[in-house]
């Protein structure tokens, strides 16, 4: 079957984050709108099907998520990557985000020191800071484009003592599906140093062709016990208005911490149709998923091959996953500041601009490329001619 995703609904009047709340973002209600992570493709017909059908069911009560939900989550991992999960393992969160805060709160104390890897994910931060624990960076190093875990920085940081490194595996927002090797020794040193990993998975299934989501958590079980993993369908399936995560945990002290912690807040039962868009697009969604990577990664490639083209004072990293391609805009020779007004005044192109994700983010911009191609042209024309404009 085939699905096409240049055939995609208005969003605006939907209370869409990305197009209606342009001008309160922005300033201007009419930017191209290339920030927010979720897509602008319809949420696929297999997933909707399922709602329906609940639908026909005129009683949303109080619910549990069926032995089905669960195999289909540890059916999913083990056929996409590998990874071979028990139930058991498997909590809930209504998102990653508050699982990061949950986790902060499970597996640390006020005071205590968090690794991060900057530029990174920008609620890590708050996800830190917000409840009293302190942040040491260690800065992912950059060499023409290609980005990369600086393993010594890692291990002097551990003079600190931290109780936990949170990562994004793939990167959020450099785009890297980090390899075997890499994960392994930050294991190694993780292990040495007695640091809890804390993953962030959420883009494992967007990994573009040529490359492969490793889980922290595979690479053995040592690795598995002292690290806690974060998956959701939401950015696959594009289904991140279901608020439906899932935080699995091998090891069973961990896990008991972590759900001590949801359970005392009462956030544990989620809702009827997170759970239901959750097993569907699980259950279904490996071939529409396969189609969805190959239009993407086209979608890279005209940005990579437009900008070498037409636009060479922007460079696009190397997109091996997600749909968030991260552009190098320093030849531009502008601020952080004045790098957003002007991809908003002149291009009218609203993105991510890089120093909210922390040290090493300045002078680049996130974009947002999941949406048609028609979208993609207008975006890009509107970029070199605003580019032209000031050189």
């Amino acid at each position: 079957m085939g699905w096409n995703f240049d055939d995609v609904p208005q969003r605006e009047g939907t209370n869409s984050i990305k197009y209606d709340l342009r001008k309160e973002t922005f300033g201007a209600p009419d930017v191209i709108p290339m920030w927010v992570a979720d897509m602008d493709f319809r949420t696929p017909d297999f997933v909707i099907t399922a709602l329906r059908h609940r639908l026909r069911h005129e009683i949303l009560g109080y619910s549990f998520r069926s032995q089905s939900y669960f195999s289909s989550i540890i059916n999913w991992l083990e056929k996409r990557h590998g990874w071979q999960v028990e139930k058991d393992w498997i909590c809930f969160s209504p998102g990653i985000v508050p699982a990061l805060n949950f986790c902060t709160l499970a597996f640390t104390n006020p005071g205590d020191c968090i690794i991060l890897q900057p530029p990174v994910y920008h609620p890590f931060y708050p996800a830190i800071e917000s409840h009293g624990r302190k942040i040491i960076h260690n800065r992912l190093t950059e060499n023409e484009g290609n980005w990369e875990m600086d393993f010594e920085s890692l291990k002097s940081c551990a003079v600190r003592k931290p109780e936990m490194i949170m990562i994004s595996n793939p990167h959020n927002p450099v785009g890297r599906a980090w390899t075997r090797k890499e994960l392994t020794r930050l294991v190694e040193i993780c292990l040495e140093k007695r640091i809890l990993i804390l993953s962030d998975e959420i883009h494992c299934d967007l990994v573009m062709p040529g490359y492969k989501h490793i889980p922290v958590a595979s690479i053995s079980p040592e690795a598995s016990d002292i690290t806690i993993t974060c998956v959701a369908p939401s950015k696959t399936f594009n289904l991140a208005g279901l608020s439906t995560s899932s935080v699995i945990i091998s090891n069973p002290q961990l896990r008991k911490k972590f759900q001590i912690v949801t359970e005392n807040l009462h956030i544990g039962g989620g809702n009827i149709f997170g759970t239901i868009a959750s097993e569907a697009a699980y259950s279904n969604g490996s071939e529409w998923l396969d189609e969805l990577l190959l239009y993407l990664n086209s979608n890279a490639r005209y940005i990579t091959e437009y900008c070498r083209k037409y636009i060479p004072y922007i460079d696009p990293a190397p997109l091996e996953a997600t749909y968030l391609l991260w552009l190098d805009c320093r030849k531009m020779g502008m601020t952080g500041k004045e790098l957003h007004e002007f991809f908003v005044l002149n291009a009218g192109v609203g993105m991510n601009e890089g120093s909210t994700f922390g040290p090493g983010g300045e002078g680049f911009m996130r974009m947002n490329i999941a949406c048609s191609r028609k979208t993609l042209v207008k975006a890009m024309e509107k970029i070199e001619a605003a580019v032209n404009s000031i050189r």
